[in-house]
């Protein structure tokens, strides 16, 4: 879970923003998204082998 202290002289914005990008670092929002809606095995390979061919011809 992400976690961000505040000091005392610190900006409000720029804690948040630290905030958004300790989330990105852990993947929680890929994960939220991902879990969002079931999707069937067989479907999650289809998406991981559209994926890696993705990454292998760019």
């Amino acid at each position: 879970m992400a976690e961000v202290k505040i000091n005392r002289d610190e900006d409000f914005e720029k804690a948040l923003k630290r905030f958004k990008m300790q989330c990105k670092k852990e993947g929680i929002l890929k994960q939220f998204r991902e879990r969002q809606y079931y999707t069937k095995p067989s479907e999650k390979r289809r998406q991981n082998v559209k994926r890696k061919r993705r990454k292998s011809k760019g």
